[in-house]
């Protein structure tokens, strides 16, 4: 949370409206709109293709470990690839529709089908070896023991 010069927390408002000009203040309040595609429009395609392929995951921390866990329902094990390098973490694949049958004309389109691939840098500091990598009920988990970090030491100065 940010804090003025009379050291006081700024509040929500506060920030709300350093963003804002007069003119925002002063209007009336909207519902925010949500985004839509038409199925009509001639780039559809082009504006969902960049909404596809995200992994979504959590990410959480117990006493001893760092979990990650990743929805990948439809997914082969043999077709997951996960791996970690100097921290960073990378899950890809390849999600198929087991139907391949060849289609003539779309109505609706929401699932995708394809390769992914989300890369994460992990937030805390962990043995690489031993990690655990789990793919149960379409959930993936990874599981990663936490280093334990040494406390500061005190240096006396001479």
């Amino acid at each position: 949370m940010a804090r003025k010069q009379d050291d006081n927390l700024f509040t929500d408002d506060d920030l709300t409206a350093a963003f804002l000009d007069e003119a925002d203040l002063s209007a009336p309040a909207q519902a925010p709109v949500a985004p839509t595609i038409a199925a009509n429009e001639d780039n559809w395609e082009e504006d969902a293709d960049d909404l596809m392929g995200q992994l979504a995951v959590d990410v959480f921390e117990t006493e001893g470990e760092l979990v990650i866990k990743a929805r990948t329902a439809g997914v082969d094990r043999n077709d997951l690839d996960v791996s970690i390098s100097d921290g960073i973490l990378t899950i890809s694949g390849t999600l198929s529709s087991g139907d391949e049958t060849e289609v003539n004309n779309w109505h609706i389109q929401e699932c995708y089908w394809g390769e992914f691939r989300r890369t994460l840098a992990l937030p805390v500091a962990v043995k690489e070896e031993g990690v655990k990598a789990e793919l149960k009920d379409g959930v993936l988990t990874i599981t990663f023991e936490k280093v334990k970090q040494e406390k500061a030491k005190k240096i006396q100065v001479l």
